[in-house]
């Protein structure tokens, strides 16, 4: 059987990246320097086996286009979640989404990495 393992995405600053995964509720798994000389570090979430890989290379310069790509976690309360992300200081889009929520209208809300990728997050109850 194939698995899928993991994703790599690019940052610019390895420490601010995983600063903000934390707070998403990623741990820091391991970290290790590639062949190639990159800062890796290996995030999952308890009771996921796939990893989020964030490189850092002092010679790439990251710049994320607008919706290129996204993550997707699912949460059992997305209000809940969303609540604690944003304590941390996350800012959670669209605004207005616990109006949103509270109405009826499907959960689903999106915060930025550092980088300018997208987090979604789904209500997986």
């Amino acid at each position: 059987m194939i698995k899928f393992l993991h994703t790599r995405i690019r940052v610019a600053d390895i420490e601010a990246s995983v600063d903000f995964y934390k707070k998403l509720g990623y741990t820091d798994s391991r970290r290790q320097d590639s062949p190639q000389g990159n800062k890796l570090a290996f995030l999952e979430l308890p009771g996921n086996d796939v990893f989020l890989e964030l490189c850092y290379s002092p010679d790439y310069t990251s710049k994320c286009p607008e919706d290129l790509m996204h993550t997707a976690l699912g949460v059992p309360d997305i209000i809940e979640y969303c609540d604690g992300v944003e304590k941390a200081g996350i800012e959670i889009w669209p605004g207005g989404w616990r109006e949103k929520f509270s109405s009826g209208e499907r959960k689903m809300a999106f915060v930025t990495d550092p980088d300018g990728y997208e987090v979604e997050i789904l209500e997986r109850p």
